[in-house]
Order: structure tokens, then sequence, then C-alpha cells
């Protein structure tokens, strides 16, 4: 549990076991699995291009991958990927099996192929080829592999010192197991340092790995407006763009609620996201606030956890 305001850390704590098994408790410099706390940090990439002029978001990703140059894909616009908006109905995060000898470009290629299923910019659907095809267009206008440029543009600039995109470079002896819960309040391993990694490429749709302390920065970056101690990112203007919600991205579990470029939008004014494996990160640029709740943990119930917390940290705000 991380809790920032007005640019000062508040509220640091560690509670819980990194792996229940072994009795090893949860640290605060434990390294969370993201998930889909990765999509901020792609949609600030993406972000970053447009400033250097190296892509619009109205372009037509079809501009950029020849592959998408057709009838279904070849209206799906960059800006449209970042708000989920773009008519893509493909389940999977990537089309089973993978290519033999892939890479994150190969199997977005994939995608131009199926495209949309109804009218790009019409309707919100949640999905991460979309996010995966914005990491390939990141390679491609970046002119570096998508973890290059994370680390050399984003990390390093803030000093998110343990903030990494692939499994196979992380310290184990620092990673939390990942545990699901069932209906019946049973408990399971999904996943534990030294498995397998997920995909043998750095993906887009999740895939980060960092720190609360990592993470944080990543947030005061952007509630500060695109600056953080010194070392800006991005532009106001882009930071605006970000926190603007996108026209009909209005999504199905908070009907009041819309997405901007890699965010969740409430109705109060602040900003969101969170990972499947139980991640959760909120920014209130009207109280100053960021809250953070990184757990590893699936199933039901766990979701409530983040609300709930919210609203203790709001009660616990006296001015």
């Amino acid at each position: 549990m991380l809790v920032a305001r007005r640019g000062k850390i508040v509220l640091h704590e560690a509670v819980g076991f990194r792996d229940f098994d072994r009795k090893t408790p949860m640290a605060k410099d434990t390294l969370f699995r993201m998930a889909s706390n990765t999509k901020p940090v792609i949609a600030t990439a993406i972000l970053m291009l447009a400033e250097d002029g190296k892509l619009s978001v109205n372009d037509n990703v079809r501009k950029y991958l020849p592959s998408w140059d057709n009838y279904r894909a070849g209206w799906i616009q960059v800006r449209h990927l970042l708000s989920h908006t773009s008519g893509l109905r493909i389940a999977p995060i990537f089309l089973d099996p993978l290519l033999p000898n892939t890479s994150l470009q190969k199997e977005v290629d994939r995608f131009g192929d199926i495209g949309a299923e109804v009218p790009p910019g019409t309707s919100f659907s949640y999905n991460n080829p979309g996010f995966n095809t914005l990491g390939a267009l990141i390679e491609i206008r970046g002119g570096q592999p998508l973890e290059t440029f994370l680390a050399e543009r984003i990390y390093q600039p803030l000093g998110m010192t343990d903030s990494l995109n692939h499994e196979s470079r992380a310290p184990l002896d620092r990673m939390s197991t990942v545990y699901s819960r069932d209906e019946g309040g049973n408990w399971k391993v999904e996943w534990k340092p030294g498995d397998k990694p997920d995909y043998p490429f750095v993906r887009a749709s999740g895939g980060m790995i960092s720190t609360a302390v990592d993470y944080v920065r990543f947030c005061e970056m952007w509630r500060n407006g695109g600056e953080l101690e010194g070392t800006r990112l991005l532009k106001s203007e882009s930071i605006a763009a970000g926190w603007t919600a996108a026209p009909h991205s209005e999504h199905g579990d908070d009907p009041a609620g819309r997405y901007g470029f890699g965010w969740f939008g409430n109705p109060d004014g602040s900003w969101g996201h969170g990972g499947s494996d139980g991640t959760f990160a909120l920014v209130s640029p009207s109280e100053e606030l960021i809250v953070l709740i990184f757990g590893q943990s699936r199933g039901p119930g766990i979701a409530a956890l983040p609300e709930r917390f919210v609203k203790l940290v709001r009660a616990a705000i006296l001015d």
C-alpha cells in the first residue's frame, strides 16, 4: 500500500506474504507483475513519439503496418487503439499458437488480417491486441526494441530503477508468487518466480514488472503535468489529451466512466488502471493524490479491495 499526497509519500506499508507456502513476507521492494498497469506506460511512449513528430494519434495504423492495409483494419487509427475504441474484438492476447521464431511485430501483423468487427471509433471494448499493436508501433517508429525504448525514454529518466518488461530479466528473489481464489475461497498458485515467461518476447498489453516506489514516480509525472523533479517526459497538452475521455469510450462496468489514452476515467475526475494479477493505481489531480494498492492475487472479491482502500484513504484526508 502506497499513498502520496502533494508529491510526498505519506503511507507505504507491506503486509501479508510474498510466498505464503514459504511464509516469505511481502516487502516494500517486492517486484510485482503489473499486467495491464503496463498500458499507461505504453500510452506515454506513444504520446512521446507524437511529440517527437514520429507519428500522430490521428494516423491510420496501416501507415506503419502494411498488413493492416485492408478494408477491415485500414480505418483504425492510433487513437482508437489507445482508447479501446478500435472495433477490434480479438479475444486472446495473441493468436494461438504463436508463429515459430516469432516476435511482437510478427504477431501483431496477424491482427490486421482479422481487423475490426464494428466500425472504429463507435464503441468501447477493452482489447489487449490493440495495445500490443501500439507496442509494435513504438518499435517501428522509435527505431529500437520496445523494452529498450521504455527503459531509455521512461524508466531511466524517471529514476524507476527496478522497472522492466520481461520476467526472464527480473531478480527472482524479489518477485511475488501470484495466487488465485475460486468461488469456494480456495487458493492456488498461478505463477511463481522461475516459471516459464508468459510469452517469449516483450509485449505491450502487459508484462511490466515494477515496485510501488517506482510506479508512484510514473504516476507523479502524470499528476504533475508531464514532469518529475526537473525531468519532463511529456508536455502538459499531451497529459491533458491522455486524460480526456475519448468519444464512445464508456466502459460497461461503470457507464459513467470513460477511457482516455491508457487510463480509465472516473466521474469524480480521477484516473486509474488495474492489472489482472492484483495491482491498482489511482491518480486524482484535483485531490493531489496518488493511491497504489499492489497485490498478486486474482479471483472473486479481490477486485473490490482497491475501491475500499481508496475510500479509507479519502476519509483520512483532513484538508
